[in-house]
């Protein structure tokens, strides 16, 4: 073994891990590269921008990840910061194409500024689309990117732009938390967690930390105890373990307080003990033990060994009352479990150095099925975050197999875990041997038995209302469009028409404009979904005039004159502040308003918006229209009709008026009648509320109410 260089020595001392000399001068070689391309660049806490990497790398070494991941750990920003200094060519020639695979997928995924809080756009999929794509390539690019993440929340208050500081938190709390959650590394999801919550909701985090503080030396002290009584009783029985004392992190209680409307004091499980010893078997023994000292809390037994969650979580819980008379939950597990508990997927993923690819696949699959959701635009994206954030129930099939579930799960999702056509031909539901409606949510240990039958004709959109999972509703959304499709293309070709001739050219020549085909080679779809999305309103007549691009929409506008909109609003105590009207309630001049400070600026919403009912009260300032606001606003009106029979003269009307109808949809329910949205571009509250009592005179209409115009 040859003598370690200067660099190997500093990378085996701030690793602290037992490396091959091969290792340790591939590790060296990418801190070299590092240490060159970040180089007179300093982070906001004015240290050395090498010090990032480096940490980032820690962390990852602390989980026992293999040395390709190191490596990548240690350049994972060198390409984006480097001024050229350093390309992925550099990292392929000096280290090998997967280093260079997973720095190139970092690197994608820190472009992407994910959506958070109320944006939602066309754009917003697209990003998140290629966040999964980025991911799904390798699943070491998102080890790395929670341990870039992680470091960056640590020293986030570094960070002098209040307005990003807060993005950062929303964004980790959003989308890096829940993922960190679906991949089982908990050591990573709590602390993202509890620091995205010190920024977004400082004043709550503030007083939760006073109360824990508290009693916090008691709480200790309890534990202990209680440690110390399990450990003996153990020890008579002859089971080696390490006990270890437990306390719920400041998110977790607060997220309690507020889902449960609870107080402070009756959040019990602030403390726990768990057990940690050397086989299945001994959970199991150490389990009898725990209830010989401590009677337990009826219901409150869980065994995550015999049907472990599905992130692959396996531990027993159970929770007891001890001599002090209150409840205290205790955690069982074996060494292997304990790992994978902390660190989730990665400990699945790296084994002995080597990469297990087939427990990777489960998980892989599920990331490239939302892609291909959000692509055909069948799944909606709030449906993908929620999923991420979602608890779970398992359930069994007659024949005992396991299904996991989102928590809140009906029948419906059980028949489509089970295969499509099951759940396209369901009719009702035995669980454990009992008739049950299809609202009926479902427990965890529940057996259920599925009824079909074959000769219906699909499912009903009724079942949207109860379903829980996305990909549930993403394949009942995928029937009915299916069954549209011909209806949903000749419409979107009648609309794309309309606007062909403001171009002056037939629609066969305007599908041939640049922006038209890079558009669907980007999406990786025909002229037909191109028709079909258009049909339906996932691109509306807007969004196609903004995708042919603005020197060809500077053409439309000359030739079709339009009053430029004034939002004129008065903002209580702001001037000089970027607005923007919200896509969530489309607020029109005549609507009560209200201003809730962006990232984009101010952002303008009704007032009644439900949006606004979650938003800190301190982001949010009174509103006004002036009267010298002017032009078109978009807003939407949901009616009720017994046919659609007199939906084109509907339209001819307002149009006649000056009333533009830039997206219509139409759902049929099974009280015989007919949902209609309707997308309208108006110029005030007065011009809307005579649009609806228009509308009520047509002898079709049931009902006319206002919606939300996304």
């Amino acid at each position: 073994m040859t003598n370690p260089t200067e660099t190997e020595q500093k990378v085996r001392q701030f690793l602290k891990i037992p490396l091959h000399e091969e290792e340790l001068k591939m590790l060296a070689k990418a801190y070299d590269i590092a240490v060159y391309g970040h180089e007179g660049f300093f982070r906001e806490s004015g240290e050395p921008f090498i010090v990032h990497p480096v940490e980032v790398c820690k962390i990852l070494a602390a989980m026992n990840v293999d040395v390709v991941t190191l490596a990548a750990a240690l350049l994972h920003d060198v390409v984006e910061d480097s001024e050229g200094r350093v390309t992925l060519s550099h990292i392929k020639k000096a280290l090998g194409p997967e280093v260079e695979r997973i720095v190139d997928g970092v690197t994608k995924v820190s472009r992407i500024n994910a959506p958070v809080g109320n944006s939602d756009t066309q754009a917003k999929v697209e990003t998140i689309q290629k966040m999964l794509f980025a991911m799904a390539e390798d699943m070491r690019v998102i080890f790395v990117k929670l341990a870039d993440r992680l470091h960056n929340m640590r020293t986030i208050d570094f960070v002098r732009d209040e307005a990003k500081k807060r993005y950062k938190a929303m964004e980790t709390l959003e989308i890096y938390a829940p993922i960190a959650h679906k991949l089982g590394i908990y050591s990573i999801k709590w602390e993202l967690e509890d620091l995205s919550f010190r920024i977004l909701h400082r004043s709550e985090y503030n007083e939760i930390k006073r109360l824990v503080s508290e009693k916090k030396k008691e709480r200790e002290i309890r534990t202990k105890e209680y440690m110390k009584q399990l450990q003996s009783a153990l020890q008579e029985s002859g089971i080696e373990a390490q006990i270890e004392g437990r306390f719920k992190h400041y998110y977790g209680i607060w997220r309690k307080l507020n889902e449960k409307g609870k107080s402070f004091g009756e959040v019990y499980d602030l403390m726990g003990i768990r057990a940690i010893v050397r086989d299945i078997a001994s959970c199991y023994h150490t389990l009898g033990v725990v209830h010989s000292i401590w009677a337990p809390l009826p219901g409150r037994i869980k065994d995550y060994i015999a049907a472990p969650k599905s992130n692959g979580y396996r531990s027993l819980h159970t929770t007891v009352i001890t001599g002090y008379g209150e409840p205290l939950e205790v955690q069982i597990r074996d060494t292997q479990m304990h790992e994978e508990a902390e660190y989730g997927l990665i400990a699945h993923w790296i084994y002995k150095n080597k990469i297990s690819v087939k427990s990777m696949q489960k998980w892989i699959n599920q990331l490239l099925e939302w892609r291909r959701e959000l692509l055909k635009g069948s799944s909606y994206l709030e449906d993908l975050k929620k999923e991420l954030q979602m608890d779970e129930v398992f359930v069994f099939t007659p024949k005992g197999e396991i299904k996991h579930l989102p928590l809140g799960s009906t029948p419906i999702d059980f028949a489509y875990s089970i295969h499509t056509e099951i759940g396209h031909h369901f009719s009702g539901a035995k669980v454990n041997g009992r008739m049950v409606p299809s609202s009926y949510r479902l427990k965890s240990g529940d057996v259920v038995e599925i009824l079909v039958n074959r000769s219906s004709s699909g499912p009903s959109l009724d079942w949207l209302k109860y379903v829980k999972s996305s990909r549930t509703k993403a394949k009942i959304r995928r029937f009915f469009r299916d069954q549209l499709q011909e209806e949903l293309v000749s419409r979107g070709k009648d609309i794309l028409r309309k606007v062909s001739r403001q171009f002056s050219v037939s629609l066969d020549d305007m599908m041939q404009f640049d922006s038209v085909r890079k558009y669907l080679q980007s999406q990786g779809i025909g002229e037909e979904e191109f028709y079909s999305r258009v049909g339906e309103g996932t691109l509306t007549y807007g969004d196609v005039l903004k995708l042919i691009g603005e020197k060809t929409l500077e053409v439309v506008r000359r030739s079709v004159p339009k009053a430029k909109p004034r939002t004129g609003i008065e903002i209580s105590g702001m001037k000089n502040i970027e607005m923007h009207l919200a896509k969530c309630c489309g607020p029109v001049p005549g609507d009560p308003i209200v201003g809730v400070v962006s990232r984009k600026g101010m952002t303008i919403h009704r007032i009644n918006c439900q949006n606004v009912r979650t938003v800190d009260p301190d982001r949010i300032f009174e509103a006004r229209w002036l009267d010298e606001t002017m032009g078109r606003f978009q807003t939407n009106l949901r009616l009720q009709v017994l046919s659609k029979e007199e939906l084109g003269k509907m339209i001819q009307v307002l149009e006649a008026r000056g009333i533009a109808v830039n997206k219509l949809s139409v759902i049929y329910t099974k009280w015989n009648y007919f949902l209609v949205s309707m997308n309208l571009e108006v110029s005030s509250r007065k011009q809307l509320d005579d649009t609806k009592k228009l509308l009520e005179n047509f002898k079709s209409v049931l009902s006319v109410e206002r919606g939300n115009p996304n």
